[in-house]
């Protein structure tokens, strides 16, 4: 791995542009001999493949399960182990929020407790948006104040929210008031520092009254919350690497992410159509893009192989949209693996594939794990394919004499 301090130095700008193609989850685990990517028919991706080069990344390093934040950092060339972001922030930055210093915030979920304070479900049944944004409302107009600190807050999509605690001395020491898992007892947040305790006493004290107050909307009656955060000291893009770089993402959470680190947060719709349509109208006005695509990742945490396997392919049908517009630099990989075998995150390696003219193409016949890990890029650091794609995109100058 580069040192940040050399990496800023050897940048330089050029007119050439960068896309990074993100698959949430892509990787998975084999299910009957084959894992959801190679059950994918993916002919737009494999051709793309078998004309760039391959390999593995670890998100983080070896045997470590990434959250989506860290592996996110890794790909946009921040050591996760250095910048450390919460969650809350991040969900907080990407619907828009402007954070001052005394903000602690969170990510939440609207959550199922049975009468024995049992979370029988961490997405509620995943609500719609709409009943998400009225129980918020009801939270908001019934909890404004808690303990002298002022209280916010903000729905997202489906089961999803974010709450701002506003006060001075408020710490993020804090572990996450959720079991993490269905069927737990109900957690609740402590302090990991002596001067955190005041605040974990504060938050808990709003989760009692909010679950007194959701009693009988079932089954959204509880809420859960985790990540707590403040907003952190973290260069841009821009300092780093001399790029203007601009995000296409739909979730918040990506979105908070990308704006964290000096992205332009591009305005999109929901769709991938939308969001490739955004790509085309925008592709002469920055030189770096960063496009999300979520649904292989859903799919993969609801252990739900079939769709997972049609998430992907509806991904592959726009890889000749991105093509024609014939970015420099082409990257598609993963943030992490989302295995439908765990449900969940894991530490196995993301097949990448990077295209450019200044390559020596690896011919492989498919985009799959098994295939990538043949390539010539081998297994290597997520914190790598930032250099990798500045250097092929020539926005690199020469170490040394």
């Amino acid at each position: 791995m580069i040192p940040d301090n050399i990496l800023s130095t050897l940048a330089i700008q050029s007119d050439s542009r960068l896309v990074m193609v993100v698959i949430d989850g892509i990787g998975g685990l084999p299910v009957r001999g084959k894992t959801e990517l190679e059950s994918a028919r993916t002919p737009n991706l494999d051709r793309l493949a078998s004309k760039s080069i391959c390999g593995l990344i670890d998100p983080i390093s070896y045997g470590i399960t990434p959250g989506s934040g860290p592996s996110h950092l890794a790909l946009f060339g921040y050591n996760p182990f250095q910048y450390e972001i919460g969650r809350g922030v991040m969900e907080a930055l990407g619907i828009g929020l402007t954070l001052t210093k005394d903000d602690l915030t969170a990510r939440g979920n609207f959550s199922t407790m049975d009468e024995k304070g049992i979370i029988i479900d961490r997405r509620a049944g995943r609500i719609s948006t709409e009943e998400n944004k009225k129980l918020c409302q009801i939270l908001q107009n019934e909890i404004k104040e808690i303990e002298g600190v002022r209280v916010s807050i903000y729905p997202g999509k489906e089961h999803r929210f974010v709450i701002v605690f506003q006060g001075e001395g408020l710490r993020d020491e804090l572990t996450d008031a959720d079991p993490q898992k269905d069927g737990m007892t109900v957690k609740w947040s402590e302090p990991l520092s002596s001067e955190a305790r005041g605040t974990a006493e504060m938050v808990n004290h709003y989760l009692k009254m909010a679950a007194e107050i959701l009693r009988p909307f079932f089954p959204a009656n509880s809420i859960l919350l985790r990540g707590f955060s403040k907003v952190p000291d973290i260069p841009s893009m821009s300092e780093r690497f001399k790029l203007r770089p601009a995000a296409i993402a739909t979730y918040p959470m990506y979105r908070g992410l990308a704006r964290l680190v000096g992205m332009e947060i591009l305005d999109t719709g929901e769709t991938l159509k939308e969001e490739v349509g955004t790509l085309q109208r925008e592709f002469n006005h920055y030189d770096f893009f960063y496009l999300h695509f979520k649904k292989p990742d859903m799919a993969g945490e609801d252990g739900n192989f079939k769709l997972k396997v049609k998430a992907i392919e509806e991904i592959d049908r726009f890889i000749p949209s991105i093509l024609k517009l014939k970015p420099d630099v082409l990257v598609v990989t993963g943030d992490h693996s989302t295995p439908t075998l765990l449900k969940g995150h894991s530490w196995h390696p993301n097949p990448l594939l990077l295209y450019s003219q200044y390559i020596r193409p690896d011919g492989i016949k498919r985009f799959t794990e098994r295939h990538c890990q043949k390539g010539q890029l081998g297994r290597f650091p997520a914190l790598d394919v930032i250099p990798l794609m500045l250097a092929h995109g020539l926005k690199l100058k020469k170490f040394g004499a």
